[in-house]
């Protein structure tokens, strides 16, 4: 499985050099791949507040659409363009993937880009499966960031049944 999500946090991920590790979505992204067994451990923190040098993760990579962090958490089409080759590389080298996870809808976009794939034929939404032409599938999820979470747009128990979406695919 591939996690695909927005970029690098400035309070996570450039700081702690894991993606989602010492932020907000990092406190529901690594319970819920621990629950389903992507992840050794729910805590990505280690005691020293960066990453957690005994979780690894299992079947399964993290990695984000783009590779800078945006101005404003909002990266421009161009951004997205620019890295989208990185994505695609990405993907091609990786054989065994089967499953994808998007969160949010640049994650989704970006992917359907990487694949020459037209949102118009692919809409994002929470827990829409899409099959992809090489075979793979991907799943969307809203992101799992402070803001949805908050706004209840997400719930632990939305968030975790993707997770178990991908689970039934993979068994």
């Amino acid at each position: 499985m591939l996690v695909v999500g927005l970029g690098p946090g400035e309070k996570g991920a450039n700081r702690t050099g894991r993606p989602f590790t010492g932020d907000v979505a990092g406190e529901l992204l690594y319970p819920a791949l621990h629950r389903f067994g992507y992840a050794s451990s729910p805590e990505p923190l280690g005691a020293d507040a960066w990453a957690n040098p005994a979780m690894s993760l299992s079947d399964c990579r993290i990695t984000n659409a783009v590779r800078c962090l945006p101005p404003a958490n909002k990266p421009t089409t161009q951004e997205i363009r620019q890295c989208n080759r990185h994505l695609g590389a990405e993907l091609a080298a990786m054989p065994r993937l089967k499953v994808i996870v998007a969160l949010g809808a640049i994650a989704h976009q970006a992917l359907l880009w990487s694949y020459g794939l037209k949102l118009k034929d692919h809409p994002f939404g929470h827990n829409v499966r899409h099959a992809l032409p090489d075979g793979r599938t991907l799943i969307d999820s809203y992101h799992c960031s402070g803001y949805n979470w908050r706004t209840g747009r997400l719930t632990r128990e939305s968030f975790e049944a993707v997770f178990a979406g991908v689970g039934a695919l993979l068994a």
